[in-house]
Formats: structure tokens, sequence, C-alpha cells
């Protein structure tokens, strides 16, 4: 073989390498460029890690001892990012006639400030995994990573940064108990056996003369594939916190996640804040066609299911939109 032949071949493919990588870059640079953020790195990994610390105690389940250690872990850890938390409730019951002690977790950065921004998720897990194409499971509790956690995960990455970086703007946060044991198929108007958390912080908010500029809750925003879309009461309670948050979240690359695709009423979290007067907008994986997030309410919503794309895409969006507020 002569090796004289093969040396200017590959010369040529070094070049054309070399040049390739010059070009990559300038391409990634371009990108960067075109994507200036005013937050701060919203770091996927970090977050991934407080889902799975949720998920690690068990099925949040209330009454139950990975109930209440979960707790303990989410006050400790607000606290260890300086926000000021308190555990808001009473003995609540639920559609079954079960009685429990409710645990809303109330963190707040920068109180002093009146201008506020309120960012919610729940924390608990549904005691049954009545939507299990199994029925032999309905009545097994799941691991609810992201039916709960991922929300929850995301807002805990959110306040490590904004003890790094503190926004222009008060900022509470919402970790809502007892929202997702609710009756299936529930006929009530207001779907009221759900979302109990938010309905009794509703209740004290209004009575309190509690003000937020507006709220935005975070409902299933861990799964893959996940598409969130624009739901009635969000378009009609708060079309500008909707555009605004849609807008922000294709501008810097996620307009996959971010769809401006309308769909039905959907009695969430959000639903509530409203009613205290905080003009609010729910994040969740919906669509009129598919329903609900694929494992929603089913064995199948672990940990291996969340995708770390999915949080970077929420955390990303909604930490932008906090931080151009002035």
């Amino acid at each position: 073989m002569n090796k004289k032949l093969l040396f200017w071949p590959l010369i040529a493919l070094l070049s054309f390498q070399a040049c390739k990588n010059k070009s990559d870059k300038a391409s990634d640079t371009e990108t960067n460029a075109a994507i200036t953020l005013v937050s701060p790195e919203f770091d996927a990994d970090s977050a991934y890690a407080y889902v799975k610390a949720q998920v690690n105690f068990g099925p949040r389940i209330p009454g139950t001892l990975a109930h209440q250690q979960c707790a303990e872990y989410l006050v400790d850890k607000l606290k260890s990012f300086g926000a000021e938390v308190k555990i808001q409730g009473e003995k609540t019951q639920t559609y079954d006639g079960k009685a429990f002690q409710l645990k809303n977790i109330l963190a707040s950065f920068n109180p002093e400030n009146k201008t506020r921004v309120l960012i919610t998720a729940h924390w608990d897990a549904r005691p049954f995994s009545d939507q299990d194409s199994n029925p032999a499971n309905h009545n097994k509790p799941f691991d609810a990573a992201n039916d709960g956690g991922s929300g929850v995960g995301v807002i805990l990455e959110m306040a490590r940064q904004i003890q790094k970086k503190s926004p222009n703007v008060g900022i509470d946060f919402v970790l809502w108990d007892l929202e997702d044991y609710g009756k299936a198929n529930d006929e009530t108007p207001d779907e009221v056996t759900w979302c109990l958390g938010s309905q009794f912080w509703a209740k004290n908010a209004t009575a309190a003369g509690y003000k937020a500029g507006y709220g935005i809750n975070l409902d299933m925003v861990g799964g893959g594939n996940a598409q969130f879309t624009q739901d009635e009461i969000s378009r009609q309670a708060a079309p500008d916190v909707v555009n605004r948050v849609w807008d922000i979240g294709n501008e810097i690359g996620y307009s996959s996640y971010f769809v401006r695709i309308p769909s039905g009423k959907i009695v969430d979290d959000h639903f509530w804040m409203n009613k205290a007067g905080v003009p609010s907008i729910d994040i969740i994986h919906y669509n009129d066609n598919s329903g609900f997030y694929i494992n929603w309410h089913t064995q199948l919503d672990n940990l291996a299911n969340i995708d770390k794309n999915t949080l970077k895409a929420t955390g990303q969006t909604v930490l932008e939109t906090i931080y151009r507020e002035k």
C-alpha cells in the first residue's frame, strides 16, 4: 500500500473536519447569542435529584410515614435555600370520610417586596392507581414521580437558583397537600373533592388580603414528550400570563413543549388560585385528544419515566418569566 497516496486524502479529511468543527462552534455561538437569558441556568440534573429524593420516601400519601418524612425534607430544603417557610393546614376530610392533617408548605423569598409572583405544585401522592391498565393495580399506591414529584423538583431547583441570584420581585412558593385525593368522575360543578390544599389556601389568602401579580401552577411537568396546551381556565382568567409564558418558552427554544393549542376546562389548583384573586395559569401535560400524561395515576408514573429535558424546559421557562419582571 502506498502511504504517500493515503497522506493527501488524510490531510483533506482533517482540514474538512477542522472547518466543520469551526462551523459547528460558530453555529452554537450564533444560537447562544440568539437566546440571551436573563435568568440563571436551570440545572435539570439537580431538579431530577429532587424528584428522586421525594420518590425515595415512597408514595407521599397523607397519613403515612413517607408523607411526614417528605414534608420535613421539603421544609428543611426550602429553609436551606433562604426562604421563610411555614406549614399551613387543619384536619381535613376527604370524599371517602377519612380525616387527615392537611400540610400546605409555604415558602417566601424577599417577603418585604410588595410585587410578588406565586409559583405552586402539589406534593402529595394519590393513594390509588385507578387509571392503570391492570384492574388488579387499581387499589395500589404508585410513586407519583411526575404527578406531584416533578413540579416540586422544579420548584426546589428554582428556589436554589433564587438564593444565588435574587429576581426583582418577591417569590412565593406553595406546595399543595391533599390535591390528588379526589373522587374519580367527580361530577360536582367545581370538582370539590380534589385540590383540597389549594381550596384551603384560597379561603385563607382571601381573608388575609394576599396579593400577587400572577400565579403559575406546575402539574406533571417531567414526563417524556410533554406538551403543555393552554387550558380554558388559564386562557379566560389570565390570558396575558398565558401569552407571556408561552411566548418566552417558544423564544428560548421550547416550542415543542409550550404548544399554542387551546384545550378544555381543567379544574386544577390554578382554579382556586384564581378564586383568591390571583390571575393564574396551569402548566400541565394534557391535551384534549390524548388526555393527561400517558402514565397518569398508574404504576408507571415512576422515576424511570421522568425526562430531564422536560424538567429543563419547564424550569427555565418559568425562571425566565420571573427574572424578566421589572
